[in-house]
């Protein structure tokens, strides 16, 4: 997994997703953002994590979910959304150099399309967070060789009505459960992240 967060992974990832950037583009488009946060935890590549809130309004309040939200009339882009929002959910400043691209559009229930950002922390060691108490319970992370070891993930299924509806992909954390769209957007992400021939459950990328 040490190759996830390498200069040659970036470059890799970067090109990968030039192209998502154009789904994006449409002018009058509304969104939301979610920041996928890759990060190092000792040495270990890792992705970051927020435990939203008990006391939010809303179907969501104590999930785990990546820092994000509306797009706000000064943003421009996807990328500015997600970079402001997780500044002021986490109490970090990120900075655009810092985002490696951003993955196709998700849809919520409502219809609202939400872009998952990646970018790179750096060393968890030297970040220093603010998490904003109203919106945000816990920061936690994983590892990607946790993420990516088969007992560790697995599929909900959903009914609509009397009948299956659809799957999503569910993780399993040491502490919390990833599920919904969180864990769609992390599934994407891992597969575009982590390189091929560095997968422990090969199934990540079927």
């Amino acid at each position: 997994m040490d190759e996830c967060l390498s200069a040659g992974n970036e470059v890799r990832c970067k090109r990968s997703l030039q192209a998502n950037s154009a789904l994006y583009e449409r002018e009058g488009k509304s969104w939301a953002a979610v920041l996928v946060c890759l990060c190092a935890v000792s040495g270990d590549p890792a992705l970051l994590f927020t435990l939203r809130s008990a006391k939010l309004k809303g179907r969501h309040k104590g999930d785990v979910s990546f820092a994000g939200g509306k797009k706000d009339p000064s943003d421009r882009t996807v990328v500015d959304t997600a970079l402001r929002e997780a500044h002021e959910e986490l109490g970090i400043h990120i900075t655009e150099d810092k985002v490696w691209g951003v993955l196709k559009p998700l849809h919520d229930m409502s219809g609202m399309m939400i872009a998952p950002v990646i970018a790179n922390l750096g060393p968890l060691e030297e970040l220093s967070f603010q998490p904003n108490p109203s919106e945000v319970e816990e920061i936690f992370t994983v590892t990607f060789e946790h993420l990516c070891q088969p007992q560790n993930r697995g599929y909900t299924h959903f009914r609509t009505g009397d009948r299956y509806g659809y799957t999503l992909p569910v993780f399993h954390s040491p502490k919390h459960r990833v599920w919904g769209l969180t864990a769609v957007a992390l599934d994407h992400a891992l597969k575009i992240i982590v390189p091929p021939e560095q997968l422990l459950d090969r199934s990540v990328i079927q």
